[in-house]
């Protein structure tokens, strides 16, 4: 079974896919997130790198996710890119990651590619209010990687908030599942988790 969880930055979709790992069981469940298949631009300097609009689709190697998600679908083992936020490159190593009964794609863009929303049996859209998705954003940005204030005010407004309005906020219409409030919503977490159970026992 594959899970698509997609959603604006800071809604709430690490918390869901973290819930959702913990009632099933990490022995049964993998996780691909998005933000580890961002283009490999090393031969990029740091400073071009850093005026990557990293919110757009074309950021994000679809051909690679879709090859990975394809051969864990088939039983095999993946190397997954590690992706660094503060250098905005690949890291040389990687995360190998093995096939389970259930496979997690999560990412603000995973619904815009038509691919990878039809190989998706589930799709979940986390909707939380902007306000606290930039709150979120700000604090996260700050203390996890290395961002001024300044900095990350600039690209919301430039960058994250028309990209969520021109590519995001539009693929909650291809959920099967959208869940308010994002991680904090218990009942809708759990009415997934049993849903998922059902149908990979």
């Amino acid at each position: 079974m594959i899970i698509g969880i997609a959603g604006g930055t800071g809604s709430g979709k690490t918390t869901v896919v973290n819930k959702i790992v913990k009632s099933i069981s990490t022995n049964s469940v993998a996780v691909l997130a998005q933000d580890a298949y961002y283009k490999d631009n090393k031969m990029l300097s740091f400073e071009e790198r850093q005026k990557i609009n990293y919110d757009h689709p074309n950021s994000i190697d679809f051909d690679l996710l879709l090859k990975h998600l394809k051969e864990l679908k088939q039983g095999k083992e993946i190397q997954q890119p590690i992706y660094s936020y503060n250098t905005h490159a690949r890291e040389e190593d990687y995360k190998v990651i093995h096939s389970k009964e259930v496979l997690i794609v999560e990412g603000i863009l995973v619904f815009t590619n038509k691919e990878l929303r039809d190989l998706c049996d589930i799709k979940i859209f986390v909707h939380t209010d902007s306000d606290e998705r930039l709150v979120r954003r700000i604090r996260r940005d700050i203390t996890e990687r290395g961002r001024d204030i300044e900095e990350v005010l600039n690209r919301y407004e430039k960058m994250l908030k028309p990209m969520h309005q021109q590519f995001i906020e539009p693929t909650m219409k291809y959920a099967d599942i959208i869940i308010p409030v994002g991680g904090e919503n218990q009942v809708a977490i759990d009415v997934i988790c049993s849903m998922i159970k059902e149908r990979t026992t």
